[in-house]
């Protein structure tokens, strides 16, 4: 007996109405209107690229509306994440210094668009990825042709599914760089969702790396 079709049009909105409920047009410094005019031109192209994708899972989703810096802080965003089923607002790591977040940018490769918001496709946590160093998981995406997920990307992750992160099945943002042996990571730290940053070159047994499909989707 199989379930029923996946609804993207329906789990579109239900995303958006996710970022209503968090306030994120009211940090955008915008009306609910706009900020649904805003991120509505991506509803249409998310329908007609993940239709034939799986439901999601805990480990992995078939689309993400991406909100980025560009519209809301970093820092504002994480504090609206929690783990699945608690309260404890996201933090930054304190190892990241002032003004240390805005040096990580997206690598290159990823060819995110311009503007305030995008999509990404078939985005999993990267579990077969844990106690493999961010060095070697980049080697293992690209020979299934997948590339990381960047800060703004791990945010929206667990933003719109926070079972996404559990204990000991978090996640590398290899996509987020800032010239240095420094990789990005989620994790979860006194009950709560925490952004941090290991090495490049270590493995950690509870740390895999996200990753989704090469093609993003951006406002035109």
């Amino acid at each position: 007996m199989t379930g029923s079709p996946f609804d993207v049009a329906a789990e579109f909105d239900r995303q958006v109405g996710t970022l209503m409920d968090m306030d994120y047009p009211g940090l955008a410094g915008m009306s609910a209107g706009q900020f649904s005019d805003l991120v509505m031109p991506l509803r249409e192209a998310a329908v007609a690229r993940a239709a034939q994708l799986a439901p999601p899972t805990a480990a992995r989703v078939p689309f993400l509306l991406v909100v980025t810096r560009e519209l809301i802080p970093v820092e504002q965003r994480l504090a609206l994440t929690a783990l699945a089923g608690g309260r404890k607002p996201g933090f930054v790591d304190r190892h990241f210094a002032e003004g240390d977040l805005a040096r990580f940018d997206p690598i290159k490769e990823l060819e995110v668009p311009a503007g305030p918001a995008y999509l990404l496709f078939d985005v999993d946590r990267g579990e077969e990825f844990r106690n493999l160093a961010p060095s070697s998981a980049v080697e293992g995406m690209a020979a299934q042709d997948r590339l990381p997920l960047t800060i703004d990307e791990g945010i929206a992750f667990i933003t719109q599914h926070p079972a996404a992160l559990e204990k000991n099945k978090c996640f590398s943002l290899v996509g987020s760089r800032c010239g240095d042996k420094r990789v990005p990571a989620l994790w979860i730290s006194q009950g709560a969702p925490k952004l941090g940053w290991c090495w490049y070159g270590n493995p950690h047994t509870w740390l895999g790396s996200a990753t989704a499909h090469p093609v993003r989707l951006g406002l035109e």
